[in-house]
């Protein structure tokens, strides 16, 4: 069985074989997200804890979280699950995918370092692997270089550099995500100020309608009362 070991601190991954039963019976019956002892895998990997992050069995079909068992089964699958890319609007599609529980079926088991161990891995703790995109929102800028509020984050951007088509260095750098600028203020302060005008003119109007509201009660109330004394007084007529 093939271990694909990937590791977050230096950004490195690492592919070791293991044909030794023995060692594997460490790993068998153990789930996703599982940690596992690197000492039970071999010498080398004293000290060190992996997590078991999936895996693909010996036909190519992956690993899927939540289901609990040790061999392939079929499954509906529609957008946002795992193993599925959605291809039209509202489509389900039934597919492949092997359990979540390691088994001797497996041909590649992706492990995961959760803590280093006494002596570097070769390849995986001891080289040290460059980001090649930095942070793109203001506040993970300021965090990366403990920035204030009042230091300008757009001078602190990661900028690359690379060759185009032509042949010659062109230096880009991303779109700062959720940057306060004195226009982005003054927006806000144009749509608050717009709110409150609509507010104010929908008072004003609610005012005016309840003033006609009243008015037109009034006017109905003193029609209906003079209509009353009206026929009062013509049935007195009447009666007299």
């Amino acid at each position: 069985m093939k271990l694909n070991i990937a590791c977050p601190a230096t950004g490195c991954q690492k592919v070791i074989e293991i044909d030794d039963e023995k060692k594997l019976q460490a790993v068998y019956d153990r789930r996703i997200s599982q940690e596992v002892e690197g000492e039970e895998l071999g010498d080398e990997f004293k000290g060190y804890v992996f997590r078991i992050s999936g895996g693909n069995d010996k036909q190519g079909f992956p690993m899927k979280q939540g289901v609990l068992i040790q061999k392939r089964v079929r499954l509906l699958l529609r957008k946002g699950a795992s193993c599925y890319r959605q291809r039209r609007k509202g489509e389900r599609k039934r597919k492949s995918v092997r359990g979540c529980i390691v088994g001797s079926d497996l041909s590649v088991l992706n492990l995961v370092v959760v803590r280093k161990g006494e002596n570097d891995i070769p390849g995986l703790t001891d080289t040290q692997v460059d980001k090649r995109l930095g942070p793109k929102r203001a506040n993970n800028i300021r965090a990366m270089f403990s920035l204030s509020k009042e230091d300008d984050v757009r001078s602190y951007v990661v900028r690359r550099e690379f060759k185009n088509k032509k042949g010659e260095t062109v230096s880009k750098a991303p779109k700062i995500q959720r940057l306060v600028t004195p226009m982005k203020l003054q927006r806000k302060r144009r749509r608050k100020a717009l709110k409150m005008r609509a507010r104010e003119k929908g008072q004003k109007a609610e005012a005016a309608y309840q003033k006609l509201y009243q008015q037109r009660l009034k006017e109905a109330k003193e029609r209906r009362a003079s209509e009353i004394s009206k026929r009062r007084s013509r049935q007195s007529k009447q009666n007299n």
